[in-house]
């Protein structure tokens, strides 16, 4: 005879919710203590000077980001160019093109396992393709080439997900009106999984934005005292340049590491805050 016992699972499932609330709430307290700690030594060294001068190892008052921070911006922007329209073409060919056979599944299934391979392995494969084989040497072009293939997998589930998750009923109702493939996806599927697409884009380039394994693999600088005028120019980012003063023994190092550590929260909190605005845009819209 079958026992529902409901009243033993609705027990179980109040604890499991508690516990997972609770655990929740550590993660935010330490992530609180965290930021604070960074603001207290950082801000006092956070100014204009800071973002406009270049790094020094000799007079750390008058240290700055500006290499770095223009770095990322070169870094980010290339990444975001090559791995975004790649990882939504490729989701899109996967879910709605692709037939489901053998070949299909296995590719499905590799880049599920891609997307949980350490960084340092893809700054390997970037220092063996883009650095060695094809010449790029230590400039930005190899740096977001290797971003991007970071963060390709993640782009990909995702999309493919979003694409996953739109009703049938909407390619039903356009292949009825006579449209073809190419125009429901474009005009009906597309629009309508948006937001879930934005959802991995913005986790997929938060990740990238903080990874500094892969660009010291590739022999990115420790030190720059320029600004990147091209792809193919030497480069250093927010995250190596943080790396090396945390590395350094005086005191002064790390207060411009925390410093360093706020404008890059500066760069990706309003970044990921526009990635936000537009997909609850999008979404307010459709509802409409």
């Amino acid at each position: 005879m079958f026992e529902p016992r409901l009243q033993r699972r609705r027990l179980i499932g109040s604890v499991f919710r508690i516990w997972l609330t609770f655990m929740s709430l550590i993660g935010i307290a330490f992530l609180v203590v965290l930021i604070v700690r960074i603001s207290w030594e950082g801000l006092p060294w956070l100014s204009g000077t800071f973002l406009t001068n270049f790094p020094s190892v000799l007079n750390p008052p008058q240290a700055g980001v500006k290499s770095a921070l223009w770095g990322t911006v070169w870094l980010i922007g290339i990444t975001v160019i090559v791995s975004v329209p790649v990882g939504v073409a490729a989701a899109i060919y996967l879910e709605e093109y692709a037939p489901n056979n053998r070949l299909t599944r296995f590719i499905h299934v590799n880049i599920s396992n891609l997307a949980g391979v350490p960084s340092i392995v893809y700054g390997i494969l970037g220092l063996a393709v883009f650095v060695r084989w094809l010449r790029f040497d230590r400039s930005v072009l190899a740096g977001a080439l290797t971003l991007s293939l970071l963060i390709l997998p993640v782009i990909i589930i995702a999309s493919r997900e979003a694409l996953l998750a739109v009703p049938q009923s909407f390619r039903h109702a356009a292949y009825a009106l006579g449209a073809t493939k190419w125009q429901t996806i474009r005009s009906h599927v597309l629009p309508a999984a948006l937001p879930g697409i934005l959802t991995g884009v913005i986790l997929a380039v938060s990740r990238a934005i903080g990874e500094a394994a892969p660009l010291l693999m590739i022999g990115a600088l420790t030190y720059v005292a320029f600004v990147p005028e091209g792809p193919l120019d030497a480069f250093t980012a927010l995250p190596i340049q943080i790396y090396d003063w945390c590395d350094r023994p005086q005191q002064e190092f790390h207060h411009l590491a925390a410093a360093g550590i706020l404008v890059l929260l500066g760069i990706l909190l309003p970044m990921n805050a526009v990635a936000v605005a537009l997909r609850a845009w999008h979404q307010r819209r459709k509802a409409w």
